[in-house]
C-alpha cells in the first residue's frame, strides 16, 4: 500500500512517484493549498492539495486530525524552502491521487507532546495516548535495550527460556493472583511473582546459564515505580560466586548504555549494606552527588551538650550552603515528620561552629568535629543525635530533600552494587524474623554453622544493583543444600510439614546434585523510564494500570457471568 516510509523521503527522491499512508497530523491552508503533516511510526512528511483539482481538494477538506489517508503523488523540492526540524525537511510530496482509509471522529485528547491530558484520560484512551511521539520513543528505546540486552545474554552462552505462568503458589512477600482450575475444582493456580523456583530448577537440571523476559505478577499497593504486572530480566548462571555474577551484570549494563545511547559507563562502585546506610542513609543511594553523611559521635559526645552526650550517635551533613534562620526552621521541620525529635544546626566560620550549642562545645571539639565533616567555612552543619538506625534513616530523606533543593543532581547515570545484606530482618508487628529479601538466598559461610543463634548478625550472600537511587534488581547465591534450606525455612516459621507441602519439588530436586548457584531479577520497566528520563514506570508499559489496579481502556477487572462463576466453582462476594 506504499512505497515508502513517512521519514524516509529526502533530495535524493526528488521528481519521484511515491505513496505513502499514515495519519493527518496537521492540516494548514495557504493561497487555496493544503500543507498537510502526513505522520507514521517513522517520521512526518509534508504533503500538498492543490485547489485545481476540486474533487480532491474538498473532500480532503472534510477529514480532521488522525484520519489515516492513503496518498500518491511526485516529490519535489520544498517550495518554502527546508525545514530542519523533519528529516524529510528538503521534499514535498505534490498529491495526485488519494484514499480515504479510515475518517477519524472528533478526538478526546489532543495527540501533542507540548498538552497534556489528564492521567485517566490518557489511560481510557491509551492508544491515542501512544501516537504522541514521546510516548513511541518510550516504547522504541525500550525495544532497543530488549535487544541489545538479549545479544549480551545471548552472546554469553545464555540460553532463554520460558518459564510457566500458571505455577503452584508459593508466597514470596507480596499477595499473589490466584486462578481458579476449572478441571480441577476448588485448587488454584498462582500467576507468578517472579520465576525465582523454576530457574533453580533449571540450574539442578544442568543447563547451567538461563535468561528470559519474565513477566512478573504481584498483588501490592501500586506507586510510580509499581505496579500489578512488571517485566524483568530474569536469569541464573551456575557455578559462579558474587563477583562474578556483579562483573557479568556490570558488563551487561554497559552493553547496553553503549549500545542504546552511545555512553560508555564507569565500572560500578560497590557498598556494602552498613556502608551504604552509613554514607547516605539509604540501601539505594543515588551517587549523582555527593553530600555524604558524616559520623561525628566521638567528638561530640565529648561535649557538655546533653542532647548529643546522651546519643547513641551524633551524625552530621554538610551541605556547601550557608542557610538563612529560614531555612534552618524548614529543614527542622521536615526532620521532625520524618521521624526525628529536632535537628540541631550551626554555621561553619573561620572561628568555629557558630550555634545556639556553641557554649557548650569547646574550641577543640568545634574543630574535631569540622574535621571529621571536613567542612568548609561558608557552609553548613545539621545534626541528628539518636540511635544509629533513626540518624542515618532520618540523614538519608534529608540529603535528598536537599539534593532537590540546591538542584544537586544532574542528568547523568550513575550505576553502584550495594551488597552483604541482612538475610533476615525483625518483624516487629509480627515478633519474628523474615528473609531480607527471600528465603533462597544463602548465608556467608561463617554464618551457616549457627545462624539460628545470631540472626541479627547473619550476612547474606545476596545484593542489589542501584541505578540514580532506585533499585533496578536483586539477586543472591542460592541455597542448594536443601538441609540448610529447610533450616531456614523453619526459622522463619515454615514448619517440615508446610515446607514439604509448598517447596517439597525443591527440595526433592536439590536431592539429586544441585550445583553452586545464584542470579538476579533486573527490572526492565525501570531501567528504560530512567533512560527515557522518566520517574513513572506507566510511561514505558504500554497499557498499564491506574492506581486502583484497574484499566480504564478496557474496564478490567471485571465481573465474568454467572455460568462462568459455577464452573469454576466460585459464589459470588
Amino acid at each position: 500500500m506504499r512505497t515508502h516510509t513517512c521519514g524516509e523521503l529526502t533530495k535524493t527522491h526528488i521528481g519521484k512517484t511515491v505513496q505513502l499512508c499514515g495519519w493527518i497530523r496537521a492540516i494548514r491552508t495557504h493561497g487555496g493549498v493544503k500543507f498537510i503533516d502526513l505522520r507514521d511510526r517513522y517520521g512526518i512528511t509534508q504533503i500538498v492539495f492543490n485547489s485545481s483539482n476540486k474533487d480532491m481538494y474538498d473532500k480532503i477538506s472534510k477529514l480532521g486530525k488522525e484520519s489515516v489517508i492513503q496518498a500518491k503523488g511526485n516529490a519535489q523540492k520544498r517550495k518554502a524552502g527546508p525545514n530542519p526540524a523533519l528529516a524529510t525537511g528538503d521534499i514535498e510530496v505534490i498529491v495526485e491521487k488519494f484514499k480515504v482509509l479510515s475518517k477519524a471522529e472528533s478526538l478526546p485528547m489532543e495527540i501533542d507532546d507540548e498538552i497534556t491530558s489528564t492521567d485517566e484520560t490518557r489511560l481510557k484512551y491509551r492508544y491515542l495516548d501512544l501516537r504522541r511521539p514521546c510516548m513511541l520513543n518510550n516504547f522504541v528505546m525500550r525495544h532497543n535495550v530488549i535487544t541489545a540486552a538479549r545479544e549480551f545474554f545471548n552472546n554469553h552462552k545464555f540460553l532463554e527460556i520460558e518459564t510457566p505462568m500458571l505455577v503452584k503458589s508459593t508466597p514470596e512477600g507480596a499477595r499473589d493472583y490466584v486462578v481458579p482450575s476449572r478441571v480441577n475444582p476448588g485448587k488454584f493456580y498462582a500467576l507468578p511473582q517472579s520465576p525465582q523456583l523454576y530457574k533453580q530448577l533449571l540450574m539442578i537440571a544442568g543447563f547451567d546459564r538461563y535468561y528470559q523476559l519474565a513477566r512478573c505478577m504481584r498483588d501490592e499497593d501500586l506507586r510510580q515505580d509499581r505496579q500489578p504486572e512488571h517485566t524483568q530480566l530474569d536469569f541464573e548462571m551456575s557455578f559462579v560466586n558474587q563477583d562474578a555474577i556483579l562483573a557479568f551484570v556490570q558488563g551487561l549494563y554497559k552493553h547496553i548504555f553503549k549500545k542504546v545511547l552511545g555512553m560508555n559507563m564507569d565500572d560500578f562502585p560497590a557498598f556494602t549494606y552498613k556502608e551504604a546506610m552509613n554514607k547516605f542513609g539509604t540501601d539505594k543511594p543515588d551517587l549523582r552527588f555527593g553530600l555524604e553523611i558524616s559520623d561525628v559521635t566521638f567528638a561530640a559526645k565529648k561535649s557538655e551538650f546533653g542532647v548529643f552526650k546522651n546519643a547513641e550517635c551524633v551524625k552530621c551533613l554538610n551541605p556547601a550552603k550557608e542557610f538563612s534562620r529560614k531555612e534552618f526552621d524548614k529543614y527542622t521541620e521536615f526532620c521532625k515528620k520524618v521521624g526525628a525529635h529536632g535537628l540541631v544546626y550551626g554555621k561553619v566560620t573561620d572561628k568555629g561552629i557558630d550555634s545556639s550549642i556553641s557554649k557548650f562545645l569547646s574550641v577543640d571539639i568545634q574543630n574535631e568535629i569540622i574535621g571529621f565533616a571536613n567542612a568548609k567555612n561558608g557552609t553548613s552543619l545539621l545534626f541528628i543525635a539518636d540511635t544509629e538506625i533513626k540518624a542515618n534513616k532520618v540523614l538519608g530523606q534529608l540529603r535528598l530533600k536537599l539534593a532537590d533543593d540546591l538542584k544537586l543532581r544532574d542528568d547523568s547515570y550513575k550505576f553502584c552494587f550495594v551488597n552483604d545484606f541482612p538475610l533476615f530482618s525483625w518483624n516487629e508487628d509480627e515478633k519474628k524474623w523474615e528473609p531480607e529479601h527471600h528465603m533462597f538466598s544463602m548465608p556467608k559461610e561463617e554464618f551457616v554453622k549457627d545462624f539460628e543463634n545470631r540472626p541479627e548478625e547473619v550476612v547474606g550472600d545476596l545484593w542489589d544493583v542501584v541505578l540514580n537511587g532506585l533499585e533496578l534488581g536483586s539477586g543472591s547465591i542460592r541455597v542448594s543444600d536443601p538441609k540448610i534450606q529447610e533450616r531456614i525455612m523453619n526459622f522463619v516459621g515454615i514448619d517440615h510439614k508446610e515446607a514439604m507441602e509448598k517447596f517439597g519439588f525443591l527440595l526433592q530436586a536439590y536431592k539429586y546434585g544441585g550445583p553452586v548457584h545464584g542470579g538476579m531479577g533486573l527490572g526492565v520497566d525501570r531501567l528504560v523510564a530512567l533512560m527515557v528520563g522518566q520517574t513513572d514506570i506507566r510511561e514505558v508499559i504500554v497499557f498499564p494500570k491506574n492506581k486502583n489496579a484497574e484499566c480504564p481502556m478496557d474496564g478490567s477487572p471485571s465481573e465474568i457471568n454467572k455460568e462462568q462463576m459455577k464452573e469454576l466453582g466460585l459464589k459470588p462476594a
